[in-house]
């Protein structure tokens, strides 16, 4: 009888033991769910304010311990998009995110941009603004060697990457090879660490439409839809450009502050009063927060960039692209959003 005690006991012991593993492994499970979501800003900062604007959003993100980010890539060959996000990182508070920089990048708008003209601003002692937190030489390394180390380094099928700009960085990094860094090819080294590609780029709607994200380098856009590893959420031209945020927001809500860079960014942009639209807004928002009470996610399909920089979209139920839509009310709760989010104080600050 002795040795049945101990039999059953030894079973019910087991038994505990497996129940105990089990509720581990789910709270494990739970732990890991609400990790910040990890994440690579890929940027043509300077082009157009959106890029600001969604910028501020990830820095509250950040704040509010939602998210991890990994670095910013910016994809426009000028030096002033680079100087301009150190100095946003050191105004936000968070100046060690490291930077990357395009190397063999295509023209786009010239050097008399928004994020110039507000690193010249000058607060009321005639003193610039806006510091930055390195020199201008030697702060940044190449981009396709920022993505190698920073994926090389984060958990398998774990990284978000936001591409709200042209695909040069992203085609060169499926065409890079392996490396000191990593014995993965680009492509290998995408496919094992990143979860999903969340661009702002097309038009679904009006595929003859050759949207600027796309056409500034459609051999690149052209790689990165043919031939990106995993899954690709779509922000389209039509969503944001449905959504703009009021001047009346950048004009009455940032008194907190006797001088901010986004709103001198975006004052700089175009003269004032002007709405603008959110298209950069809209793929971040979703990366972080996903389509609940915002989008509507398509069903799955595939995007062929043509020869022009029209994206054709093609359902597909093996596919693994969709793209966001959005109703009016979607639309209302976006924008308010937005501003709720935008319009609030850094943890910084």
């Amino acid at each position: 009888m002795g040795k049945s005690i101990m039999f059953a006991a030894g079973v019910l012991a087991a038994g505990a033991l497996t129940a105990c593993n089990s509720n581990s492994g789910k709270v494990q499970e739970e732990i890991l769910s609400i990790e910040p979501t990890r994440i690579i800003f890929e940027t043509d900062m300077g082009n157009d304010v959106d890029d600001a604007l969604a910028m501020d959003m990830l820095f509250k993100y950040i704040d509010s311990e939602k998210i991890d980010l990994l670095g910013i890539s910016t994809n426009k060959r000028d030096d002033g998009s680079l100087e301009y996000i150190d100095a946003l990182t050191t105004w936000y508070g968070y100046p060690d995110i490291p930077l990357g920089y395009v190397e063999n990048g295509v023209d786009s708008r010239g050097g008399e941009n928004y994020a110039y003209k507000a690193m010249q601003v000058k607060d009321k002692n005639g003193n610039p603004a806006f510091a930055e937190s390195h020199s201008s030489d030697g702060f940044a390394i190449p981009s396709v060697e920022l993505y190698r180390r920073l994926l090389s380094e984060q958990p398998d099928s774990s990284v978000t990457v936001v591409s709200v700009g042209f695909s040069t960085n992203l085609a060169a990094l499926l065409d890079s090879k392996s490396d000191s860094i990593s014995p993965l090819t680009g492509r290998e080294l995408v496919g094992k660490k990143v979860k999903s590609l969340v661009v702002m780029a097309g038009n679904i709607i009006n595929p003859q439409h050759s949207e600027f994200n796309v056409n500034r380098d459609i051999p690149a856009a052209q790689k990165v839809f043919g031939e990106w590893p995993n899954e690709i959420i779509v922000s389209p031209w039509e969503l944001g450009e449905e959504i703009k945020y009021p001047a009346s927001s950048i004009e009455n809500d940032f008194n907190w502050t006797e001088i901010h860079p986004v709103v001198e960014g975006y004052k700089a942009f175009m003269p004032m009063p002007y709405d603008r639209q959110t298209w950069d807004l809209t793929a971040v928002l979703y990366a972080v927060e996903g389509p609940e009470g915002y989008f509507t996610v398509s069903e799955p399909g595939t995007i062929t960039v043509n020869d022009n920089g029209g994206t054709i979209w093609t359902d597909d139920p093996n596919g693994r692209m969709h793209y966001l839509k959005c109703d009016k009310q979607q639309q209302d709760n976006i924008l308010k959003h937005f501003i709720g989010l935008i319009t609030s104080k850094p943890k910084n600050k």
